[in-house]
């Protein structure tokens, strides 16, 4: 602000930068803060006004439901880049959890889902960087994955939920199954009791991790010879071995559902011989699952389908955040100053958590 000394009169003032909340007392920051505590550190809102009440600050609820609202709604661009950059991969993972909707005028709640896609190259030294973005949907059909990854080719890996063989049936998508939801299978069998069938799988199945462990950081090509070595013997031998068991043992038992379940997805469990750029297993997009299951413990359902979809916005870009080693925080105060202040959508690239070197958001804050 330029004034005169002498008459006081304001000659110039510089217009005040645009807000989050227009006309309303949270920084940039303070929303960031909240959002962070939601959906990083799981609290709950109604958690997070008591906590500010016993620091002599009354913030209702609803209040803070409507700075998440507002905050997840201006950071839709930036979810919307996220998801089609990852879709330009040549491979990614797949899952999807429950995420429990208030269903107004019911009573109760009904159950949506999060569906998790994920990039994470790190393994085998890959150069894109890591990444996962969550999308929600009502419901469990196969056409949401299907409408998700809309002009996605490539290799998908996934549990053994059979909505996804639909993508696999059109040609463009292969599917890479998971071994860890196989081994699961047989461990919980043998540890129950005495189960010398699902306790010599599991054997054979160790082998398989041990290899992988030996090799995780080495290049794609370097994998797949190893594979090709020591793991492709383990596999053609393990196949004909759970075929023979299987006619041994009545069709009815737990034991025969966990065959069967290794057997009917055999060309996905055995796809990573042949592809170093393959996990063994799906663990990655489970690892961004687990975040949500905790925000979904502690705070027992959204609100509504679009508190649903805030919850996939913000969630993404605070996981994809810590994926980097960048602080979701400041990150995320920075996204929605710039944003507020009419960053162009032409530069939207320019937010994406990835693009922030990590460190460099504490850096600047310390």
């Amino acid at each position: 602000k330029y004034g005169c000394r002498g008459c006081e009169h304001v000659v110039v003032q510089a217009p005040a930068p645009a807000r989050l909340i227009e006309g309303g007392l949270p920084t940039e920051a303070t929303v960031a803060q909240v959002l962070v505590s939601k959906y990083a550190d799981h609290l709950p809102l109604y958690r997070q006004a008591q906590i500010y009440t016993r620091q002599g600050v009354e913030l209702d609820r609803s209040t803070l439901a409507d700075w998440v609202g507002r905050a997840a709604f201006l950071l839709r661009p930036i979810h919307e880049r996220l998801l089609a950059a990852l879709k330009g991969s040549a491979k990614l993972f797949a899952d999807e959890t429950t995420a429990p909707v208030l269903d107004p005028g019911r009573g109760r709640t009904k159950l949506g889902q999060l569906w998790a896609y994920a990039r994470d190259d790190r393994p085998w030294g890959g150069t894109d960087p890591p990444g996962v973005a969550y999308v929600y949907a009502p419901d469990r059909k196969a056409e949401r994955p299907i409408a998700h990854l809309a002009g996605f080719k490539g290799i998908l890996q996934v549990d053994g939920y059979g909505g996804y063989r639909v993508l696999a049936e059109r040609g463009d998508i292969q599917l890479a199954f998971c071994w860890s939801h196989v081994r699961r299978r047989f461990y919980e069998l043998a540890a129950a009791g005495p189960a010398p069938i699902a306790s010599d799988a599991l054997d054979r199945i160790a082998g398989l991790y041990a290899i992988e462990k030996d090799i995780r950081g080495r290049s794609a090509d370097e994998r797949r010879v190893v594979r090709q070595d020591r793991s492709r013997a383990i596999v053609e031998d393990l196949e004909p071995w759970l075929r023979a068991k299987l006619a041994l043992i009545s069709q009815k038992t737990k034991l025969a559902e966990a065959i069967r379940y290794a057997l009917s997805r055999w060309d996905g469990l055995t796809r990573f011989l042949d592809d170093g750029r393959i996990e063994i297993d799906s663990n990655v997009v489970e690892r961004s699952i687990r975040p949500i299951a905790l925000n979904r413990k502690n705070a027992l359902f959204a609100g509504s389908d679009g508190g649903g979809e805030y919850w996939a916005v913000v969630a993404s870009l605070i996981e994809t955040c810590k994926l980097n080693s960048v602080d979701p925080y400041t990150y995320l105060a920075d996204v929605i100053s710039k944003i507020v202040n009419s960053h162009p959508n032409s530069r939207i690239n320019e937010l994406l958590p990835w693009a922030y070197p990590a460190g460099q958001l504490l850096k600047d804050v310390a």
